[in-house]
């Protein structure tokens, strides 16, 4: 049985995530599913979020990596909307970096991994406008971003329309040798 794709779109809060996912949806001539952190943190009891955020979170976000993971076994194709972010607890939970534990279980599943990049101005102005983040939660997230990832493509949403950044996603997809 052949596995679905993965695209895994890597990047800060406001870069264009979300958007990008519903544009890849749209002009992809398969189906992706979409998933993301922000569907899988409110499945933690707010409790446990207040005792010890990291480690819940960094669960929540496995769980959605082993969810991809299942759906790429059944031939179904994938979009992540996530944060590779380095925080201790995701350590000493999983005994590896956050990236090493998503690559081991993506490591024989067919899976673009692409760096959406925003600058930082232009996600704090995204911020204001949206009213659901912190002015500066992409500042400090940056912060936190796991280091030295080996990216098959990049995009800039700020040069770019979540419309073409989806074609040169799918266009790298589809044309690439590193699926």
């Amino acid at each position: 049985m052949n596995n679905g794709k993965i695209i895994y779109l890597n990047g800060v809060t406001s870069t264009g995530k979300t958007t990008l996912s519903k544009a890849i949806q749209q002009k992809a001539n398969e189906n992706f599913y979409h998933l993301s952190n922000d569907m899988f943190q409110p499945m933690i009891s707010e409790k446990y979020l207040q005792i010890n955020y990291w480690k819940f979170l960094s669960e929540a976000i496995i769980a959605l990596y082993y969810t991809a993971k299942v759906l790429s076994d059944m031939n179904i194709n994938v979009v992540i909307d996530g944060m590779l972010l380095e925080e201790p607890e995701f350590q000493s939970n999983f005994h590896q970096s956050h990236y090493e534990k998503m690559k081991s279980i993506f490591a024989d599943t067919p899976m673009l991994m692409v760096d959406v990049y925003c600058p930082l101005d232009e996600c704090r102005r995204r911020n204001i406008e949206r009213g659901d983040r912190k002015i500066d939660q992409s500042d400090l997230q940056n912060n936190h971003m796991a280091k030295n990832i080996n990216y098959d493509f990049s995009v800039d949403t700020y040069l770019n329309s979540p419309d073409r950044c989806a074609e040169l996603i799918l266009n790298k997809l589809y044309n690439s040798h590193t699926i």
